[in-house]
């Protein structure tokens, strides 16, 4: 293609990725994306991604036409060494970008200092408000707010999930279960926004401090887990799960820092450097249910109001949960965004 396809690309929570209007993609859009991250190749030299699954993502926005929706957002995930672009999941670091992106492209026309926008997950069937800082109807990207995983302060973009249980499997506990046991460990198959897996990091041999680069060289681990996750799919109403994303698998321990639980979290070939947004809600979730490996290694706060730090390897992600007779109705998280580039990107 020698015409240029317009793009931005925007740093969105810890991930990063191009954003486009749907539009504005080609009909082999696949092709096209895998083009445009230089996949498959371990390095991605030959395109945008940044030889890891956090930095090879990305939003395709349209303008809503549902009742009290502003934009359409899907989430594409694109194989760094595979040939593969998957709509099997959401992303809530990249959903952080997609407000700023849609005020951006004037899709969504901003207030004068703050606006908020409703945002359909296409992968999920959900929503999410997000709020972003707009002094004099202009998306700022300067602020204060600091999330671990990314150095420096930007400006705040709170995310609110309502109704995220059983987006993807259809139920909260696709079982039915709090703890199931699957290959000789328990484990809770939760779905609050993300498929994930939650289990002891000891039943897996490891204490759960390990650091993320000791995590993905130990191919003994890795090859447990993904025995695990194949048994889990077909029990989570997610199928063969061989070629997919999701579940995600997270091994839990006790918090060290102050948090509410420890988290190492593969995603699901790869150790996350933290963890994803909604898988964070997802664990937090379980850190609730009487019973689990989650819940009886968690410190959670009294009240109907719960703030959980969920810890991972370079910090902790905090998700603030609101129950009502132990469900839990809604989850927000502090996010933040950038704009890094604005332009056209050529396959």
């Amino acid at each position: 293609m020698s015409d240029g396809v317009r793009c931005m690309w925007m740093r969105g929570g810890t991930s990063k990725g191009g954003y486009f209007l749907a539009d504005d993609l080609p009909h082999d859009r696949d092709a096209f994306l895998m083009r445009v991250m230089g996949s498959p190749d371990p390095r991605q030299i030959d395109g945008m991604g940044g030889a890891d699954p956090l930095t090879s993502k990305v939003a395709v926005v349209k303008r809503s036409t549902r009742a009290g929706v502003d934009v359409d957002y899907l989430f594409l995930q694109v194989g760094v060494d595979e040939p593969r672009v998957s709509d099997g999941q959401n992303c809530g670091n990249i959903l952080a970008g997609v407000a700023p992106f849609a005020i951006e492209r004037r899709v969504v026309a901003a207030q004068d200092g703050q606006t908020r926008v409703a945002i359909y997950m296409e992968n999920t069937g959900q929503t999410a408000i997000a709020t972003v800082q707009t002094p004099g109807g202009v998306p700022c990207y300067a602020g204060d707010a600091a999330i671990d995983g990314v150095p420096g302060t930007a400006a705040p973009v709170p995310l609110e999930f309502v109704g995220t249980a059983g987006s993807t499997c259809g139920a909260l506990l696709p079982t039915g279960n709090a703890v199931d046991v699957i290959e000789g460990a328990e484990v809770t198959m939760i779905d609050n926004g993300m498929p994930v897996v939650v289990l002891r990091a000891t039943d897996m041999g490891i204490t759960g401090e390990e650091p993320r680069d000791a995590l993905d060289a130990d191919i003994f681990l890795k090859a447990r887990l993904e025995a695990i996750r194949l048994a889990c799919g077909p029990l989570m109403k997610l199928g063969d799960v061989t070629h997919k994303t999701v579940p995600k698998m997270t091994m839990v321990s006790r918090p060290r820092h102050g948090g509410a639980i420890s988290t190492r979290s593969f995603i699901p070939h790869r150790c996350h450097a933290s963890i994803g947004v909604l898988g964070a809600v997802s664990v937090a979730t379980a850190c609730l249910l009487p019973g689990s490996p989650a819940a009886a290694l968690a410190d959670v706060p009294d009240g109907a109001s719960k703030t959980l730090p969920i810890e991972h390897p370079i910090g902790e992600t905090t998700i603030v949960a609101q129950l009502d007779n132990g469900d839990v109705t809604s989850a927000a998280i502090l996010r933040t965004a950038r704009k890094l580039m604005d332009g056209y990107v050529f396959t």
